[in-house]
């Protein structure tokens, strides 16, 4: 892969998530919030892809546009045979990450040592793969990335070696979750001892829930830059919390946990090992993304190079597209972070580029869909909003931490 410039992230950010002038609270957190999304926020992505593919129901035609993210959903969506993807994000440490995963499908000799590298993400030899196999073919960009310091002074391909999950905004706060859970003699990978759903529930209710009603951890969780660590600004954490009838991010969270510890069976669910056990489970029943699953690998690993990661903005990206030349979009929980002049910009551009049949797929923190008096009417009376299967694929989503997940499909 050819070296490719360098674009400003820091900027690209800022544009998506100040609203508020420097100097007042809604502008300083904002602020705080751009110098955190610096760096890498999720080692793992955190939406359900199983919902993802039933919900897009992709074809050998099907030309995909989404957000990369920890890049997890975009290999495991090559499972379902589509002619392309092209993923974005404005975060450098994202891109660098899907091109690892790329090249590391390329180029690593086995499914074997590929399931080590991602899904056991902590032993030594990773790094002597990565040398060996990876490093000589990836980006200019991308390696100086992974080859380059954390603010302690580690070189971050290191994290592979010492457990990678643990790594990134999202992994320092599952950590910070387990330290808190810990002052109050409660540790959460309790709960993965369960055996039935019933077991999970019960550990739940006696261990887990009872953290939530803590003085400490209702101010805690009521002060925004507590949740940034889950890659949520200002503004989204404003929807979040709308989500409970009295504004208690508290009750909201509980809620969330309660449904991705209580919902799903364990062997069937790694965002639960992932939220209790910091990474995935062990054993060859362990529950993987698709991506990473033995019987997945000659897929992911022939259709590879049907993937373009882009460091780029997405509506900007779709700005250089022609007409009716994509058809499956997935934007994530991006659009929490939007103004109504950007989600119009946004929709503006995925209905000139949509073909017929396309499908739109996306994520919110509160429960309803927010484009509804906020995107013009005669653009939304070109979709059709799946109501009833987006109210299913929320109840199924594993990850658990949204309030809707919804789907539009373009009228014929």
């Amino acid at each position: 892969m050819a070296s490719l410039p360098r674009i400003p992230a820091n900027r690209a950010v800022r544009g998506a998530v100040h609203r508020h002038e420097h100097l007042t609270r809604q502008g300083l957190l904002e602020r705080a919030f751009t110098f955190a999304f610096r760096g890498l926020v999720y080692a793992q992505i955190w939406e359900d892809p199983e919902v993802d593919l039933e919900a897009l129901a992709i074809t050998p035609t099907s030309r995909i546009v989404t957000i990369a993210s920890g890049g997890c959903n975009v290999l495991s969506y090559l499972t379902a045979n589509p002619a392309a993807i092209t993923a974005v994000d404005l975060n450098t440490a994202h891109v660098a990450l899907g091109r690892l995963k790329i090249a590391a499908a390329r180029h690593l000799p086995d499914h074997a040592a590929f399931h080590r590298f991602f899904a056991q993400a902590n032993r030594a030899d990773n790094i002597d793969a990565y040398r060996r196999y990876v490093a000589p073919h990836l980006d200019d960009v991308s390696r100086r990335y992974w080859e380059g310091r954390d603010l302690i002074g580690r070189r971050r391909i290191t994290g592979f070696a010492k457990g990678f999950y643990r790594t990134g905004l999202l992994g320092g706060f599952i950590g910070a979750a387990h330290l808190v859970a810990r002052l109050y003699r409660v540790d959460p990978r309790v709960l993965l001892a369960a055996r039935t759903i019933e077991e999970q529930r019960a550990i739940f209710e006696d261990k887990l829930a009872p953290v939530f009603d803590k003085r400490f951890v209702r101010w805690l969780t009521d002060q925004p830059a507590s949740l940034f660590g889950l890659g949520i600004p200002p503004a989204q954490y404003e929807a979040l919390a709308g989500a409970d009838p009295e504004g208690s991010m508290a009750a909201v969270l509980k809620a969330r946990l309660e449904k991705l510890a209580c919902h799903f069976a364990l062997s069937d669910n790694y965002f639960a090992w992932q939220a209790f056990g910091r990474g995935y489970g062990e054993g060859p029943a362990a529950p993987l993304p698709p991506y990473l699953r033995r019987e997945h690998y000659a897929a992911v690993t022939d259709r590879i190079d049907r993937i373009d990661i882009r460091h780029a903005n997405m509506i900007e990206y779709l700005d250089t597209m022609p007409d009716a030349s994509l058809d499956r979009y997935i934007l994530l929980d991006a659009q929490d972070w939007m103004t109504d002049a950007v989600l119009t910009r946004l929709w503006n551009a995925i209905t000139r580029t949509a073909a017929p049949g396309a499908r739109v797929l996306f994520r919110t923190a509160a429960a309803p869909s927010l484009l509804p008096g906020r995107v013009a009417q005669e653009t939304l009376d070109r979709w059709e909003y799946c109501a009833e299967q987006s109210l299913d694929l929320t109840r199924r989503d594993r990850s658990a931490i949204y309030g809707g997940v919804h789907l539009y499909v373009l009228k014929r």
